[in-house]
Parts: structure tokens; C-alpha cells; sequence
């Protein structure tokens, strides 16, 4: 009776030793919920619209195993030709998002956009090292050659379309004209104009030259909505 103590008392002290040993690296990696893509299409600003940008995320989502989630481009476009303006914080989902190597970038679309002070104050995860392309690949910041840190979003800071006369979606990624400007943000936090990670400043035109020079190369951020 005392062996077949001893051995239970033996075997909880075992288990308590394994659970205690246990790190967040046990646990399973959350899935891909976030991406810059590795490439543009190579048409500056015209994407497509945002249909055509969906497809892209999509696509490069599908070839790293993770087409089963739907994926959104986080663009805004702004009212147009009697269609009202679309948010990008309104078609990424709920979150949380999760980069390919399973690090949580935002909790939630408040956390992303930091909605509150608190938030604002802490930020978000996104930072040059947890930016990364669907492969898990670092994309290339200031200092890189070339410089490919502008990220199309045509967003106001928190996540909306622009409401003035101006164009900041290089009508609505149809352009890839020499005129006109696409909002950008700065995957890196750093650079020219303010450090805002979706809306840093507007491109020099909407050709795949112009985004180039720039500071950029026609890359978006993408994010499952599901």
C-alpha cells in the first residue's frame, strides 16, 4: 500500500515537473494572419483596384500554404463615381494577426490603430523586424538598397479614406500614371515625414517609376479577415 503511494506521489511530482518546464514555444504557432507581400505587380499603383489587390494578397497567401483563410489588401479608396468611400480598418476582420513566424503584430483593429490613448501611447507590434513577407522574409527598410519601405494604404492614420478633393488612392488603384498620389505608409517606422506604419506621406505619382523613387516598389500589407 505504501509502494503504490509512493510510485502516485512519484508520478504527480513528475507531471508537475513537466507542466512547470512547459514555454510559449509548446504551445502551437498561431497561423498566418499578416503579410507584406514579397512582390508588387509591377504596374505602380494600378492594382487592379481593390478586387485585383485582394487577388494578390490571396494568391501569395495560397502558395505558402495559407489560401484557406481569406485575405484582404488593407487599403482605403476614397468616394467616387457615386460609390462611397471604403476603410481599410473595415475589411481586415477582428484579429488578432499573426506574422509567419507566429509573432501577434495587433490584438485587435483598436490595437492596430491604437483607437485609444492607451493604445496609441503603447502601439502596436508592427516594428521593421516583425514586418515580414508571407515567405517569413525580411523586406528591405531605410538603409537597404533599394529602399522599398512605402507600403500602399491610401489611409488616414487611423484606418480611413481621405474625405477632401485630392487624390490619395491614384483613383482608387486604377492609375499608374505619372500624376496623381497614393498615401503610403512606412513598414520600418522611419524615414522621411512622420514614422506612421500606414500613413506617412503621399507618393510622387502612381507609375511603378514614381512609387520606386519614392522610397517604395508598389508592396502592400495584407491581412486575413477570417
Amino acid at each position: 500500500m505504501k509502494t503504490c503511494k509512493l510510485l502516485a506521489a512519484l508520478l504527480l511530482i513528475a507531471t508537475s515537473a513537466a507542466q512547470a518546464q512547459q514555454t510559449p514555444a509548446d504551445a502551437p504557432k498561431p497561423p498566418l494572419g499578416f503579410f507584406v507581400t514579397s512582390s508588387g505587380l509591377g504596374k505602380g499603383a494600378d492594382l487592379g483596384g481593390l478586387s485585383g489587390a485582394d487577388a494578390h494578397c490571396q494568391k501569395l497567401a495560397s502558395a505558402v500554404g495559407a489560401g484557406n483563410r481569406t485575405w484582404r489588401a488593407y487599403l482605403s479608396t476614397q468616394a467616387a463615381n457615386g460609390q462611397p468611400a471604403v476603410n481599410a480598418r473595415d475589411r481586415i476582420g477582428t484579429g488578432p494577426w499573426a506574422n509567419a513566424k507566429g509573432q501577434i503584430v495587433a490584438k485587435d483593429v483598436a490595437h492596430l490603430h491604437g483607437d485609444v490613448i492607451e493604445q496609441a501611447r503603447l502601439g502596436n507590434n508592427l516594428s521593421r523586424t516583425t514586418v515580414i513577407t508571407e515567405k517569413g522574409e525580411p523586406v528591405k527598410g531605410a538603409g537597404d538598397k533599394p529602399n522599398e519601405h512605402d507600403i500602399l494604404t491610401g489611409s488616414k492614420a487611423d484606418g480611413t479614406a481621405f474625405t477632401d478633393a485630392a487624390d490619395h488612392t491614384c483613383k482608387n488603384y486604377t492609375s499608374s500614371a505619372a500624376d496623381g498620389s497614393a498615401q503610403v505608409g512606412h513598414f520600418d517606422r522611419t524615414g522621411g515625414g512622420n514614422t506612421s506604419w500606414n500613413s506617412a506621406h503621399g507618393s510622387r505619382g502612381c507609375s511603378q517609376e514614381n512609387l520606386v523613387g519614392t522610397g517604395g516598389a508598389g508592396l502592400l500589407y495584407c491581412f486575413a479577415s477570417n
